[in-house]
């Protein structure tokens, strides 16, 4: 099934392309200190194409006519080193595992490469990210084009692969659509933990390591990023990771997380009350936020441009804005001069998929893009009020964030993480409940015994 999908994928992009040849590397590996490297994750692009999940690696797909050709070329079976490192796919796994038409050592990249640029008009290559890369394959072309006189030329376009390929990543098969759901379904049953979990006199780290310790039992990898869980004020700061602050009894807490599984992430935030009870005034802001957040998900369906659905929401959250003193004015000149930005400083989401800011225009030229089936976007509307000024005196200190991950449909829209309490009188249901997180450990891997 997952060769199927990766030789679809090829398949797609090749057919979007003119004749000529396209390059991709894998990601490289990071040194985080010392002789030890931060957790390996393949390129997204490399791996939407590929599957292909180590690195070192080199893939060429070559389009001529209706002949297509894919090359890997990897690191080779190394007995003596994987006794380290573990098994190496290797060059017969290449094509057996990935369905590659031929594979080589990644050593013989730059060897082989002139042959298979030798006479093809247009290579598609990704320019900037690894300047000896650029710089070798540059030569390669350069020393090609040389030999016009023997009848022989390299490519004289250099097309970026990421404008085919980008958009064929922003709308989701039904496939990607089946993955990025088991991502989500991960995310909602560690977010539900995390409300039953919290604690005033917590730290926000433990809380955090709640939410990350359900994603990896649940059979998440990795984060899709870095964790959020900010607390009190510490919710006005938007993208706040630190995670080191103490819970405190009058406090929200804001959490934005996402599960990666099989390459694709979630991405949910919530705001709940530390104590499981919502209290004035952090209640009326959040009310708020839920009220745009559900005018900017009930926009969401095609032919509805990006543009449209963010208005959606900021008129609601200008309305609120205006109605708890922040701003003042009629709403047409709020939203004209922007008044609100203090407040509301980011748009309304973005595309969601393989990287959690996925890939994709949300402009073509001044146009709003038009929403088509199958592109999956987060709302997440918030409205954050800093200590001080401007901030009115009785709201300073609250951060609210909402956030859901939708899909467009054919007929409107889907809410892939619906489920996932955000009712104020629903949040405070589960945070209530008798079945407690602390009490109820245990693999979920491993089914519980009948008692006799």
């Amino acid at each position: 099934m997952a060769d199927r999908l990766y030789a679809a994928r090829r398949r797609r992009f090749m057919d979007s392309l003119s004749d000529g040849v396209a390059l991709f590397q894998s990601a490289p590996t990071v040194q985080r200190n010392g002789d030890v490297e931060h957790p390996y994750r393949q390129d997204s692009d490399f791996h939407y194409l590929t599957g292909f999940e180590e690195p070192g690696a080199y893939a060429v797909l070559q389009k001529a006519g209706r002949k297509r050709t894919f090359t890997l070329f990897v690191q080779p079976c190394d007995p003596e080193m994987e006794v380290w490192t573990g098994k190496k796919v290797g060059l017969e796994g290449a094509m057996e595992r990935y369905g590659a038409n031929e594979a080589f050592s990644r050593a013989e990249f730059f060897d082989r490469l002139p042959g298979m640029l030798t006479n093809q008009e247009r290579l598609y290559v990704e320019f900037g990210r690894d300047t000896g890369f650029d710089a070798r394959l540059t030569s390669v072309i350069e020393s090609l084009k040389a030999e016009a006189r023997k009848g022989v030329f390299g490519p004289w376009r250099i097309i970026d692969p990421r404008t085919v390929l980008w958009e064929l990543r922003l709308e989701k098969s039904a496939a990607d659509i089946r993955t990025l759901q088991k991502a989500c379904d991960i995310s909602k049953a560690a977010f539900a933990a995390a409300m039953r979990a919290v604690r005033p006199g917590m730290g926000e780290w433990e809380l955090a390591a709640v939410v990350e310790f359900e994603f990896r039992r649940r059979g998440s990898p990795r984060v899709g990023f870095e964790t959020i869980c900010a607390s009190g004020a510490n919710a006005t700061t938007l993208h706040y990771i630190t995670n080191d602050s103490t819970i405190g009894e009058e406090d929200l807490v804001l959490m934005d997380a996402g599960a990666e599984y099989n390459y694709v992430t979630a991405d949910i935030s919530r705001t709940f009350p530390a104590s499981g009870r919502f209290t004035e005034p952090g209640l009326t802001v959040y009310k708020w936020v839920l009220k745009a957040q559900k005018a900017a998900i009930a926009k969401v369906r095609p032919g509805v441009t990006y543009r449209e659905v963010h208005e959606a929401g900021l008129e609601v959250l200008c309305r609120g804005l205006k109605s708890m003193g922040a701003v003042k004015g009629s709403l047409k000149k709020i939203i004209e001069k922007a008044t609100y930005q203090p407040f509301f400083m980011h748009r309304i989401g973005h595309w969601l998929g393989a990287d959690v800011h996925d890939v994709g225009p949300y402009f073509d030229g001044s146009k709003s893009v038009k929403l088509r089936p199958g592109m999956v976007i987060t709302i997440e509307p918030g409205l954050y009020f800093p200590k001080g000024d401007p901030s009115p005196k009785a709201l300073g200190g609250i951060g609210v964030r909402i956030e859901d991950d939708v899909l467009v449909t054919e007929k409107g829209n889907r809410v892939l993480t619906d489920g996932l309490p955000k009712e104020p009188a629903d949040i405070e249901d589960l945070m209530a409940g008798k079945d407690d997180w602390w009490d109820d450990l245990r693999p979920v891997s491993v089914k519980r015994k009948r008692r006799t």
